[in-house]
């Protein structure tokens, strides 16, 4: 499987909409639900800043701090791709091609104590396990 990263264009907003509503219920299992509005079309539209080919996941870079360079990772698979390493080489990608020319040398990551792909998907391209936070997230690191 062929595996690239874009960034979000508006025109993707239809194609990412279905792909986390038909997700959802998967999504749910093992992370925090986004809230019943996220699922209502015109406020996941408005809540779109800115995905050619069929949405197996999305990763998503958040918060970035261009003086500390720094920023956190979120990223989600679909049930029709979980379990095919999607997560893990579009990480590595994500890892190796787009990070440097955004200057970011750190990346901070999230998990559940449930969600073990996730975990293992961090752990293999080389995130750190750091703490776990009083609401029980696990939180990870990499650093360049």
């Amino acid at each position: 499987m062929s595996i690239h990263i874009e960034p979000l264009k508006q025109q993707d907003a239809p194609a990412l909409f279905a792909f986390e509503c038909k997700n959802r219920e998967f999504f749910e299992r093992t992370v925090p639900s986004r809230g019943e509005a996220y699922y209502h079309c015109d406020y996941f539209q408005n809540s779109l800043q800115a995905a050619a080919g069929d949405i197996l996941g999305r990763m998503n870079l958040v918060d970035l701090d261009h003086e500390r360079g720094s920023a956190e990772l979120g990223y989600r698979v679909g049930a029709d791709a979980a379990g095919k390493g999607v997560a893990s080489q579009a990480l590595k990608l994500l890892l190796t091609e787009y990070i440097q020319p955004l200057g970011i040398r750190e990346v901070q990551a999230k998990t559940t104590a449930e969600n073990i792909a996730s975990q293992k998907v961090l752990l293999k391209n080389g995130f750190v396990f750091r703490e776990t936070d009083a609401a029980g997230f696990w939180h990870y690191c990499w650093t360049r």
